[in-house]
């Protein structure tokens, strides 16, 4: 019988590759996907979805899902194609354990990491950048549990994989954005979600690379949102009134509403904003030119990609191809943002 392996050396990929495409899941290249399907067909390949299933049900197949996602709408379209993967995954005896919770709270994450490891193979997490979190990590590891970061990562912990986006280069990209569509002399306001989210932090410093170097160009006060509209707008309120001279706002993670509900409030249609992520809101803050750019990072591609992954590994045995699978940052404006 002809097995996966034998068609991935054949091919010259790998098997999780393969898997792939004669499951159809995921993205390959059309020229690899069809080369793929060519010698499974010349060499007969039958598969055998009822063997699999029954051999992945003996497995026990547990895995816990661990997101900040309460009061950002972002997740929602992270969440969604993770649970449509999660049902069809069922039919080999995959279970998913969700927990969530709100901001970044460290003994939270702790304890539900914890409530999780009794129970868990493999476990998806936005992990907070804290010492005890990234220890939780590396003990889950050492115990034969997969762990994968999802959104944002935090390097120094011995996860097995990172899906998300690369941090550095969307803070350099709105950086750019903003030296192209400000007017000189730029006064920028920042938010973000919390300093102790290592994306975020990342975001602040490509965003500064870009800009320090540009003639003209002050920092108003960079300011914690907990990733809530409510904290965004007061926080966003005060800073233009303590800095009037506020021509721009740089919003790293979520609280876009927030802000731009303070910018109309204080009748301050003259900042440009550049924010994170195209949900309706934005895009309804984007149609009345009161945000002028979001960068979008592909929340279901990070989903689907996050399950597969660890589906992969529990079912077929198969380890990530990659340290850290990135999505690209895509900038969108009024003119080419999608419901």
């Amino acid at each position: 019988m002809v097995t996966i392996k034998q068609i991935a050396e054949i091919c010259g990929v790998s098997r999780g590759t393969v898997d792939r495409v004669l499951n159809n899941r995921g993205n390959v290249k059309p020229e690899k996907r069809q080369l793929i399907l060519d010698t499974a067909k010349q060499l007969k390949y039958q598969p055998n979805p009822a063997g699999k299933a029954l051999a992945a049900r003996k497995k026990n197949p547990i895995v816990g899902v661990l997101i900040a996602s309460e009061g950002v709408p972002f997740f929602d379209d992270v969440l969604l194609p993770m649970r449509k993967a999660a049902l069809k995954y069922e039919n080999y005896g995959m279970k998913v354990i969700w927990r969530s919770m709100r901001g970044f709270n460290v003994n939270e994450q702790c304890s539900i990491i914890d409530e999780l490891a009794q129970e868990v193979n493999a476990l998806i997490i936005n992990p907070v950048n804290d010492k005890r979190i990234i220890d939780k990590l590396d003990n889950l590891v050492e115990q034969g549990i997969f762990v994968v970061t999802i959104n944002n990562d935090v390097d120094s912990c011995r996860r097995h994989c990172y899906v998300g986006t690369d941090y550095l280069q969307g803070g350099r990209t709105a950086g750019a954005l903003l030296k192209m569509i400000a007017p000189p002399g730029i006064h920028a306001g920042v938010l973000m979600g919390s300093q102790s989210m290592q994306g975020h932090r990342e975001r602040l410093k490509g965003f500064l690379e870009v800009l320090e170097k540009t003639e003209g160009f002050e920092l108003m006060g960079v300011r914690e949102n907990d990733d809530d509209d409510m904290i965004s707008y007061e926080e966003t309120r005060q800073l233009l009134a303590e800095h009037p001279e506020t021509n721009a706002l740089f919003i790293i993670s979520s609280g876009a509403y927030g802000a731009a509900r303070a910018v109309i409030t204080q009748n301050r249609r003259d900042i440009v904003m550049i924010v994170f992520d195209t949900i309706p809101s934005t895009i309804r803050m984007m149609r009345d030119h009161i945000i002028q750019a979001a960068i979008y990072q592909h929340p279901r591609q990070q989903g689907r990609r996050a399950m597969q992954v660890v589906f992969d590994y529990l079912v077929n045995g198969i380890k990530p191809e990659h340290e850290k699978y990135i999505m690209r940052n895509e900038i969108r404006i009024r003119e080419n943002v999608v419901d």
